[in-house]
């Protein structure tokens, strides 16, 4: 039965990446030296006349936090002192962007916290920026290229990658990392990978110090450190009222200096890579034919940033179903008897499905008249 559900997880992974849909942004790199995962652009014209600017934030790289429990929304007592944080950073970038003449900002939530809202707390936000939204779930990393008309991209409460010992330290969720073409990757750099491919450059970030470091592949992005990481859980926090003024100059200096950033395109192909360490893994993919798994890693090749994307994304779906044995340890540590319990309760469903007097409950349908914001 074992076999029958690793089997289950190995055929979802080579549909999503066999499967993926040709990309149409231009991401070709024909120029691109053996082995990197991008070549650099001038940023894409302006168009239209208007200097717009997409703030994406995450949560865990903000002024003030040391604390984990700040960016969890089902933590009800710290979540809030989160949302402080985080309004207060966002808010003194969008006062930076307007400074440096900046004609629209529009942000998007790109944490995730679980909330059903905003993590943004949106009657606070500086009325001049707009919240984006839509009436239907997407990917706030890749959805909104090719919809959007935006010349730059400004990156907020961002983590280092997992590995870098950095506050909360991640790149997608827990436990993952990615590679593309051997190098490993942030998700501040998966972002301008995912808006490199129409030329739109990321020109501003915030997060710890240890951040800093892993972006020293982008020497054009305005940075600001808001605090040093001790560990995956502790920081020593820098005054939040200089760090706000910090983060409104440097934002306002990164778009008087737009045009000298770089937009990173994408080489194709890329192989791509998923390393998963505690709580996920993918150690349910070894020795399937056709996976190349490795020390905890999955490989593939795919011939484009979306290909690559989908296939990660797939990838991790498999890699997080290593949290079910922390949720069997806690079920243990309540009831003593819950092994015995889980076994009899999976072999009735078994009996009752075979015997046919059990079906799959209906898909539950989203909400009418939800309001989406981003990552959810």
């Amino acid at each position: 039965m074992l076999l029958l559900a690793r089997w289950a997880s190995v055929t979802l992974i080579l549909v999503v990446v066999a499967g993926c849909a040709v990309e149409s942004e231009q991401d070709t790199t024909d120029d691109a030296p053996l082995g990197t995962p991008w070549t650099l652009a001038d940023p894409a014209p302006d168009e239209d006349g208007q200097l717009k600017v997409l703030v994406l934030h995450d949560m865990e790289g903000l002024s003030g936090q040391s604390d984990p429990r700040t960016f969890s929304y089902r933590n009800s007592e710290f979540y809030p002192q989160g949302q402080e944080y985080l309004i207060g950073d966002v808010n003194a970038v969008i006062r930076g962007l307007f400074d440096g003449g900046a004609d629209v900002v529009q942000v998007v939530d790109g944490h995730g916290s679980g909330s059903p809202e905003p993590d943004i707390i949106l009657d606070r936000l500086d009325p001049r920026a707009e919240m984006y939204s839509r009436p239907e779930p997407f990917e706030a990393y890749v959805d909104l290229v090719g919809f959007t008309d935006f010349d730059a991209i400004a990156v907020v409460g961002m983590h280092a990658k997992t590995g870098s010992g950095g506050f909360a330290s991640h790149t997608y969720t827990l436990g993952i990392g990615v590679r593309l073409n051997g190098q490993s990757i942030t998700e501040t750099e998966l972002v301008a990978l995912s808006w490199g491919r129409v030329g739109v450059p990321v020109i501003f970030a915030s997060g710890d110090d240890k951040l800093a470091a892993d972006l020293a592949t982008m020497p054009w992005i305005r940075y600001v450190t808001v605090k040093d990481a001790t560990s995956a859980s502790t920081a020593d926090v820098y005054p939040v009222d200089q760090v706000r003024e910090q983060l409104r100059a440097e934002a306002k200096a990164a778009i008087e200096g737009l045009y000298s950033a770089r937009a990173m395109r994408p080489a194709t192909p890329l192989a791509a890579t998923l390393d998963a360490v505690p709580p996920s893994s993918l150690a349910a993919l070894e020795g399937v034919p056709g996976i190349r798994y490795h020390d905890g890693s999955v490989t593939f090749t795919a011939e484009s940033f979306a290909d690559a994307y989908d296939g990660l994304t797939a990838l991790i779906q498999v890699a997080v179903g290593g949290f079910s044995s922390v949720m069997g340890e806690v079920l243990v540590d309540l009831d003593p008897n819950a092994r015995g319990e889980y076994s009899a309760r999976l072999f009735d469903r078994w009996f009752d499905f075979e015997s046919g007097r059990w079906t799959p409950l209906p898909p539950t349908a989203p909400p009418e008249g939800r309001t989406y914001y981003g990552y959810r």
